[in-house]
Formats: C-alpha cells, sequence, structure tokens
C-alpha cells in the first residue's frame, strides 16, 4: 500500500496565505550574521518600524555621491530612509486578493526613498527608532548594498517608478525580488548586516527591531 502524501507543504502554503495580508501590509507604506566591525563607530544609522514594515536610515552627508543624488531636488535633507516592497503592491496601490496572492510568489520589487528635514525619532517617534552606529567600511558596505538595490535603466540611471504616496518620497525599481519569504523586513535585516552589524534574517518588524535594540544595547556596553 502506498503511503499517503504528507500535508505539510500544504498546510505551509495556507499559512504563509493567511500571513501575507500581514506582510504585505507592512511592506506598504504608511506616515548569516555579519561579523563584528573592525573599527570605531563613526557614524549612526537608524532602524525605523513603521506598523509592520521597516526602513533604515542615514544621514544626507553619509549617504555618498551615488546614493545621496537620489534625493537630488529635495532642499534640506538631513536624512534619506530606504524600503522594499512589492511593486504592484505599494507602487499601483492595488491591494485586492489577486495582488496579494501573486506577492506570495517572486516578483519585481520597488524601493521607497523617504527624506526627511528633520531627525527619524522627530518624523516616527523616539520610541520607532533605534540607532546603531558603524564604522567605515560598514558605512562603505551599507553605501554599496543601497546601490545595487536600485535598478538601473540602459544608461546606468536609476529607475524612477514615481512619486511616493506623501510628500518627500519617492518610488525606485528594485533589483531584488519580492515574495512571502522574503519581504521588507528581511531586505531591512540584509542592509543592516551589510554594515556589519549582527541582526539575523527576519519577516516580520517586531524581530528586526528586537535586534537592533539587542545590538544597540551592546555597542553601549549594557546587557541586550
Amino acid at each position: 500500500m502506498s503511503r499517503p502524501r504528507s500535508r505539510t507543504p500544504v498546510r505551509a502554503a495556507a499559512l504563509l496565505l493567511l500571513l501575507l495580508p500581514l506582510l504585505l501590509a507592512g511592506c506598504a507604506t504608511t506616515p548569516a550574521p555579519a561579523g563584528k566591525p573592525t573599527g570605531p563607530a563613526v557614524t549612526a544609522i537608524a532602524v525605523v518600524a513603521r506598523g509592520w514594515h521597516t526602513d533604515i536610515c542615514l544621514r544626507g552627508e553619509d549617504a555618498g555621491e551615488w546614493v545621496g543624488a537620489l534625493a537630488r531636488g529635495f532642499d534640506g535633507a538631513r536624512f534619506l530612509c530606504f524600503g522594499f516592497g512589492d511593486r504592484r503592491y505599494v507602487v499601483t496601490r492595488d491591494h485586492g486578493w489577486a495582488a496579494m496572492f501573486s506577492a506570495m510568489f517572486p516578483g519585481p520589487g520597488a524601493l521607497l526613498m523617504t527624506v526627511l528635514r528633520d531627525t527619524p525619532a522627530a518624523a516616527f517617534g523616539a520610541g520607532n527608532v533605534v540607532s546603531l552606529g558603524v564604522d567605515e567600511a560598514g558605512l562603505r558596505s551599507l553605501r554599496g548594498y543601497l546601490r545595487d538595490a536600485v535598478e538601473k535603466d540602459a544608461a546606468g540611471l536609476p529607475v524612477r517608478l514615481g512619486d511616493g504616496p506623501y510628500p518627500g518620497s519617492l518610488f525606485f525599481g528594485a533589483t531584488g525580488s519580492y515574495d512571502g519569504l522574503y519581504t521588507c523586513n528581511t531586505w531591512t535585516a540584509d542592509a543592516l548586516r551589510s554594515a556589519a552589524l549582527p541582526v539575523g534574517s527576519a519577516l516580520f518588524a517586531g524581530a528586526i527591531m528586537r535586534q537592533a535594540r539587542a545590538a544597540a544595547a551592546a555597542q553601549a556596553g549594557g546587557a541586550p
């Protein structure tokens, strides 16, 4: 007699489908651990919780020439914040079930850049922001991660998808694909690891923020 097929993959897919609205809501915009840094911190970056979604922010003067040029035309830019999402869901504002189901599978991603004229704490609330020190090597690596994350056209220029959902925000095409297992928060974790910060991958914003706070406590010399 043949054995019945395992229902585990079916159950996993069903669970993912139930969780997908939360994952996508997190990645819609609303108002393997790396090694230790090799040198002293030279600047601070910020991890921001925006509901179910997370952004990573750096100062305008720390963004470097290529990344900083993405904010050209915005006067008084103090911080640039970046977040990742499913292109169809966040750019077209198509939040129907068909769009949510299609996002379970790999599809084009998008980056939202938010330009701040004040600090992330002032913009999003101090309780939603964690500041982390990075050294020069980590900052260079983070710049490279952000540069590589932006889709370019045949001329090497960033692919701009349109204005974001509020003043001071722009959508760019992303080189990475979004799916139910690689979300906005997974992308943020990869960005933090690129800066040599000890953060593991996570699907949800809460897990990212807990790890960021533990890293900040360790940097401050306190208990996580």
